[in-house]
């Protein structure tokens, strides 16, 4: 198989190196804007070989977009433009609606397989890559009865090599979910990491005191301002109501503390603990 992968970072390199190791005879070839990125790349081994765009998806059979979610809407037609007939496009974007909304309007539609890998770290850039990054980690595949028999066969197949459970979901509604379950939890650790900065001047304060609760939760603050930017525009209705309901959530908490409510205050965290039941 012959594998194009556009945008060398933390995803499209880990699949990179996935892929080589699930089938040794894959040919991977990079396309990457950024040089430095582009050399790293290749020092890691992450792919072969690094091309221009046109030559490195005219020449696969499987092409994948691991870009920011603005760049995938403005790369979506013209790379399927230039696919060849019989190979298949996949996006690993964080959001889907209108990224699928492009690739409706285009007679290759059949071709291209939406999708969203649940894996990341905080990390990003080809560095951060890793070969176990997507293992037992759930690719979520959107509006499946749109693509072509032969290319969702070849995503689903290499999922089960990778050992990536499978999930399917309209467009729409895995942008609602996501909004809820991920896009505002990196918003809250944004928020949360510039109010204390902003209250903690000293930075060795921040370090000496800080434990593994403050570390955890602030830790999504370390993401890629390039990557998340544009996935709260995109998802942008859905991340602004995801907003209302945790103001309202923190506005309620700041009204039982002010109050010195604290049976009410017991009440409403042990009403959150609920979330054992999901989350183990």
């Amino acid at each position: 198989m012959k594998l194009c992968i556009i945008g060398l970072g933390l995803l499209g390199g880990s699949f990179g190196l996935a892929v080589k190791a699930a089938r040794s005879n894959t040919q991977v070839t990079g396309v990457e804007n950024d040089l430095q990125h582009a050399q790293k790349a290749l020092s890691l081994k992450l792919v072969d070989a690094v091309m221009p765009l046109e030559e490195a998806v005219t020449n696969a059979d499987l092409v994948v977009l691991a870009v920011p979610v603005n760049a995938i809407a403005a790369l979506l037609q013209p790379v399927l433009d230039l696919l060849p007939s019989g190979a298949t496009l996949v996006d690993f974007g964080s959001t889907k609606e209108q990224i699928c909304q492009i690739a409706d309007k285009h007679p290759k539609r059949g071709q291209f397989v939406a999708a969203h890998p649940i894996a990341g770290t905080e990390y990003s850039g080809p560095e951060a890559a890793f070969e176990s990054l997507l293992a037992q980690k759930t690719m979520i595949i959107c509006d499946k009865e749109k693509s072509a028999p032969a290319s969702l066969a070849l995503v689903e197949q290499l999922c089960s090599e990778l050992h990536m459970p499978l999930r399917y979901m309209a467009a729409a509604d895995h942008d609602l979910h996501l909004a809820y379950v991920s896009h505002l939890s990196h918003i809250s650790s944004f928020a949360l990491g510039l109010t204390v900065l902003d209250k903690e001047q000293d930075a060795k304060n921040i370090f000496d005191m800080a434990g593994s609760g403050f570390s955890s939760t602030v830790r999504l603050a370390k993401s890629s301002p390039q990557m998340w930017a544009p996935i709260f525009t995109q998802n942008r209705q859905n991340v602004s109501e995801a907003l209302d309901s945790y103001i309202t959530q923190l506005q309620q908490f700041k009204a039982l503390i002010a109050a010195q409510d604290e049976e009410k205050s017991r009440a409403l965290m042990a009403k959150a603990n609920d979330i054992r039941r999901i989350l183990g």
